[in-house]
Parts: structure tokens; sequence; C-alpha cells
């Protein structure tokens, strides 16, 4: 019995995912499930850079506007609550179409990934709360750095719980972490047909330059102020994306204004270096470069002939 089939839009910040998702949804009679860690949070529209209303009601939407931006959600939750929404799909006898630009929430649908609990360590675990405290997550992260020097880069500096729960598994007696990005082994629940949307860096950093200033046109700043009366701050795990954690700092005047958004561009300019260097890993990846096409037909033209020549 064949599996049954997914497609995957995936590609970095601001490249057209959200467009050309829909455009295949309409095309391939698809519903579309969010593959976006910031996208899920309730409130966390503008910076998110959610689809509109408009959008969403051209197709239909999953795994958007679900969580509380208090809770941590974890990517075990993810795989949980997008793998039965795309069976979900499936039953109803669409397309589901995956669209997003976290590669690891993309890992946990195309890979068997190990989500097993570490080992409980209570007297360690207070120990390295304290570091993280009073030191800061780069001490962690240097203590991590001489057990397992790959783990250290694999895991964000400001993820204090990833670091500290790595620690303890490498306390507890395992050699070396298992990175998520090294899994190899193959969901076999779907045939995932892999597209990866890309642009000429120069476009590329144009789009997200220009997104970066029209964000905070639509009132980012006073988004993220809304959230912080709502008690979030720098610790939450949601607060930690770019474009709200540099103006918490804004905020709490550290820069000004005109830094701030010259900062977000930078910053998320190198997310998008970094999301293309995690999608080509992924050697069944159809690389569309969008700045090589006249038109949108033509890139839609190109997606089907791929997906029947899979077929």
């Amino acid at each position: 019995m064949s599996k049954p089939e997914i497609l995957v839009i995936a590609g970095p910040t601001a490249v057209g995912k959200t467009e050309y998702a829909i455009k295949a949804a309409l095309e391939f009679d698809g519903e579309i499930v969010s593959c976006d860690s910031m996208q899920l949070y309730r409130y966390m529209d503008i910076g998110s850079a959610k689809p509109t209303e408009d959008e969403r009601s051209l197709a239909v939407h999953h795994m958007i506007d679900f969580a509380d931006p208090g809770e941590d959600f974890s990517v075990a939750e993810y795989r949980k609550l997008a793998t039965a929404t795309i069976d979900e799909i499936i039953a109803r006898g669409k397309l589901p179409i995956v669209s997003g630009g976290t590669g690891l929430y993309l890992n946990s649908i195309l890979y068997d990934m190990d989500f097993g609990v570490s080992p409980k360590n209570r007297k360690l675990r207070s120990e390295l709360e304290h570091i993280a405290q009073t030191s800061g997550g780069s001490v962690l992260q240097e203590m991590l750095r001489e057990k397992d020097a790959w783990a250290a880069e694999t895991i964000h500096p400001n993820n204090i719980r990833k670091i500290i729960r790595a620690l303890e598994r490498l306390e507890d007696g395992e050699t070396r972490i298992r990175p998520f990005s090294r899994i190899s082994k193959e969901n076999s629940r779907y045939d995932a047909a892999l597209i990866g949307l890309t642009r000429d860096r120069e476009q590329l950093y144009e789009r997200i330059n220009n997104r970066v200033e029209k964000l905070f046109e639509a009132g980012l700043v006073d988004e993220v102020k809304g959230l912080m009366s709502r008690g979030l701050t720098s610790d939450d795990i949601s607060m930690k994306g770019i474009g709200y954690k540099e103006i918490i700092d804004y905020i709490n005047g550290k820069g000004t204004l005109t830094e701030t958004v010259e900062l977000i561009k930078k910053n998320t300019r190198h997310y998008a270096k970094r999301q293309l260097t995690w999608f080509r890993r992924y050697d069944r990846m159809k690389w569309i470069n969008l700045s090589e096409y006249l038109n949108d037909r033509d890139v839609m033209e190109e997606i089907a002939a791929w997906m029947k020549a899979r077929a």
C-alpha cells in the first residue's frame, strides 16, 4: 500500500512561502499546515508575519494561533498535533501542505526523532539553573562545549532548558548528545514531496529589509508592549524570537529605534542563512530559485511537473 503524499514548501524567511503555499492549496486541493515556531502563538501576529485574514480566507490554515505565548511549546508537542492534523486532512481527501521555516519542526514530521525525557537529577539541575541565573547561558554553553562540542554548536545559547537537559544526559552517562539535525531515519508514515524556495541573495535580503520596515509600520513595538503587559518577559521562549527580543531591549532602554530596526534586519538576514544551511541538508529537496522565474504561473507549473514526475 502506497504511503499518503504530503507537499512540503520550505525556505528562508521572507522568500514567499505563504504566497506559494496558498497557490499550491488552490492548485492541488490542499490545506496548509504551518511549520513555524512563532506563528503557533496567539497575540503574536505582526512579528511572526502570520498569514493575514485575507490570505487565510483563500486556503485553510492549521497550526496557527492555538498556543498561549506563556507556554513552553515543545517540538514533541508540535509533532503530535501536526501529524494528527495531517492525518485528518488526508482522511478528508485533501493534500496536506506543510509550509514554514522552522527546520526542527519539519524534522519532527519527516524523521523518527527521540523525544525521551532527560534523567531527573534535582541537585545537578538546581546547580545548573543557579549558574544560568548568576552567570548567564554562555557559561553553561561553554560547560557543554567541553563535554560535547557538536551539541554546543547546535543548541542556541538562549535555550537554557535544552542546554541543561543536555548536561544532565551527559552527566548521566551518555557519551555525546544525538543532535536532531543528524537523525537520518526517515518517518515511514508519509511520502513527502519537498520543495525548497530560494532567491538570489540580494533580492532575498532586500525583501527581508522591506518586511522588517513593514512590521514596524504595522505596529510591532505596540504588539510587544501588549505582550509585556500580559506578563511576558525575555525569559519566555516565545519572546526570544527575532523581532521580539530586540524590541524588549529597546523598550528597556537599550539602543534607539533606528538601531533596533537595523539590528532586527541584520539578525533576520543571519537567520535566513542558517535556514538555508539547514534545508540544504535534505537530499530530496527540489530547489526553486524564484528570482529565475518571470511569473508565478511558471513556478506553479514547475512544482506540478515535479510532483507528477515523482508519482
